[in-house]
């Protein structure tokens, strides 16, 4: 059932157009070891003159550049309708002040900047001793860590789309690294205070991401090697995030790890965002989860078919897919929501917010399926409120993998049953879509002479960044585009180092709401590979798709030498038995009558997730690959399964 998304109760905060805005540009804010953040400060005026208030403030702060429009939008929002906007720039960022501690989001001071920032806003002769802070991605890492602080007059929050550790959330997927964050960090060299006066070191950092291609393909990287070495703490950073494959004490550390410390968190009303195609929904949906066991307040979950920051997205589609018209936020909804929330709980308005149902999740499928206009899959979807995450009628169902393929209920019967592959790694399993924040590349300048390049040296090169893989959901097909795919282009579902296990067609729609669990017993002939694990809603073949629709929902990965634990490795026994889990992100999708609900077994998935070489040697240090036959078993005393949770 579809229900509404906002309550009945009135407007309440003052018209866009009460107040003027006065804008201070660059105040210094001390912090408490004496280094001083760049801080821009958007003030309600009248005829140009800031006025005494009282207002509450709402506070963002960022490492990609305060006075970018993504920011300055929120002053335009929220400044007019009473309340003063402060935009910042974290240490060792932009116009603030330095201390050589820039290391990603492994950052140490965070925690601390921001308890001294909220402090300081609210004790402004204007401020009515009320702040709140918003944000997605790394400018919702800042309030996490901030609210592990309890500065007394931070008063609510709204992270969007973050992790709350990074090593299983950010960096070391099941064992793997994202690469993502491999791309990231070049990202955040570009702009680095270690080189912002040396043209020529900004060169080869972006001389690097044009060659992001050469590079994912070249590892294992070594230090020295490429333009991080120029910005030293970043170079430290990726190798850490590289070889640091086992949660050890750099990992365990707050700065990486907010979740063991979550017990420390304000208890604040706050509201946590994300989408089902993002990098971070099992992060976000796990921080709602505990903030709404432990804290009194009102806390708030929403959920959408959508990507990294996808909320902000005004398009009904991602990709290949559409979900429909109600499916798009959009900034203005995503402002008037979070409008909404501060008006209760930074200016004490009562505007029913608290008595909405805690959980909004938006339900993908129920369309038609067939191919819109634009050329579009026609997937649909309907947004539904519940009271919980996960769901408490939700019901584990586990299906049974089976030699023949097929994904069953059923126990499996068949005596020494498996299924097995070659896993090479330089052939990887390319990826096509995902749930990540985005791989990206600079393209090559264009001609001399070319209107493009006419235009594009007024850019910041950042604008120009073009997806190498870019996330959510996508038919499950090679084609020329994809990086990694080699002719002849085959769907992912043909390949011979692809396992498919699929149920028939389904007699009736079946919705799958909540967290995944793959249970393999597996065997291999390295003594160390990895096993990864795809959910598809496979849509039966239909005139606009002959040959079905392979429409990936979530997937993850194990790397087995961590599979008794993420702080030891154990090597495997060649050819012996063992079982490994995969822990896939949650997904909300109805599977259509007549589709099949399958899951693909593999041992790559390229270049979302680094390839193992196989030949058990340290982690990000091998000296060469080898391929591996690797085997999944299907029988009763190895009945390996997916847990789905089933509404």
């Amino acid at each position: 059932m579809t229900t509404p998304l906002t309550s009945s109760a009135s407007p309440s905060s003052p018209p866009a157009s009460a107040f003027g805005i006065v804008l201070s540009k660059d105040v210094m804010l001390p912090m408490r070891d004496g280094l001083r953040l760049a801080t821009d400060l958007y003030r309600p005026a009248r005829d140009g003159e800031p006025l005494p208030g009282p207002f509450p403030a709402i506070l963002c702060r960022t490492p990609y550049d305060k006075t970018d429009r993504r920011y300055a939008e929120l002053a335009d929002l929220f400044t007019p309708r009473g309340y003063v906007v402060a935009l910042q720039d974290m240490r060792d960022r932009y116009r603030s002040e330095g201390s050589g501690d820039y290391e990603h989001t492994a950052t140490p001071h965070e925690g601390r900047d921001g308890y001294d920032t909220v402090e300081w806003l609210a004790s402004r002769p204007w401020s009515n001793g009320k702040v709140g802070m918003v944000g997605s991605s790394f400018a919702a890492v800042t309030q996490a860590r901030a609210a592990l602080e309890r500065p007394p007059h931070l008063a609510a929050i709204w992270p969007d789309v973050t992790p709350t550790n990074n090593f299983h959330h950010q960096t070391r997927e099941g064992g793997a690294m994202q690469l993502q964050m491999f791309w990231a960090l070049f990202v955040h060299a570009q702009d680095s205070q270690d080189i912002r006066h040396d043209p020529a070191k900004q060169a080869e950092v972006w001389n690097d991401l044009r060659d992001m291609r050469k590079l994912l393909l070249g590892m294992p990287w070594r230090p020295g090697q490429l333009s991080l070495r120029h910005t030293p703490k970043l170079e430290q950073t990726l190798f850490n995030y590289y070889t640091r494959g086992r949660y050890d004490a750099w990992w365990a550390e707050e700065r990486n790890d907010y979740t063991a410390h979550f017990h420390r968190h304000a208890d604040i009303p706050a509201t946590f965002s994300t989408g089902w195609y993002d990098a971070y929904t099992h992060a976000m949906t796990g921080y709602f989860s505990a903030m709404a066991a432990k804290n009194r307040t009102p806390q708030r979950l929403v959920v959408g078919p959508w990507s990294h920051v996808g909320m902000r997205g005004d398009s009904p589609f991602l990709n290949d897919v559409d979900f429909g018209p109600s499916s798009a936020w959009g900034v203005s909804r995503y402002f008037e929501e979070q409008l909404r929330f501060f008006d209760r709980w930074l200016k004490g308005i009562d505007n029913g917010i608290e008595r909405d149902p805690p959980v909004r999740l938006f339900v993908m499928g129920g369309g038609t399926g067939r191919r819109t206009p634009e050329g579009r899959l026609d997937h649909g979807g309907a947004w539904r409120s519940e009271r919980e995450w996960p769901l408490a009628r939700a019901r584990p169902t586990p299906y049974c993998l089976h030699a023949d393929g097929t994904l069953s209920p059923a126990p499996p019967h068949d005596a020494d049953a498996s299924r097995s592959f070659t896993f090479d790694p330089l052939n990887p399993v390319p990826s096509i879509g995902g749930s990540l924040c985005a791989i990206m590349e600079l393209p090559a300048p264009a001609a001399a002479g070319n209107v493009e390049a006419m235009w594009t040296r007024f850019l910041n090169p950042v604008l120009r960044l073009r997806n190498l893989l870019g996330p959510g959901p996508y038919d499950q097909h090679e084609t020329a585009n994809v990086f990694g795919a080699h002719a002849p282009y085959r769907r992912l579902r043909d390949r011979d180092d692809v396992l498919v296990f699929q149920t028939p067609p389904l007699p009736e729609p079946l919705e799958v709401t909540g967290p995944i669990a793959v249970h393999l017993w597996v065997a291999s002939t390295a003594t160390d590979t990895d096993f990864t694990a795809k959910l598809i809603d496979a849509y039966p073949p239909s005139e606009d798709y002959p040959e079905g629709f392979d429409l990936n929902l979530c997937d993850s990965i194990i790397r087995c030498r961590y599979r008794e634990g993420w702080d030891r490795e154990v090597p495997m026994e060649p050819s012996k038995p063992c079982r490994v889990t995969i822990t896939l992100p949650p997904t909300s999708n109805l599977f259509a009558r007549g589709h099949r609900l399958r899951l693909d077994i593999s041992s790559s998935n390229f270049p979302r997730l680094d390839v193992n070489p196989n030949t058990g040697e340290p982690v990000g240090q091998h000296t060469h690959t080898q391929p591996a036959t690797n085997t999944v078993f299907c029988d009763p005393t190895r009945p390996s399964h997916v847990v789905v949770p089933v509404v």
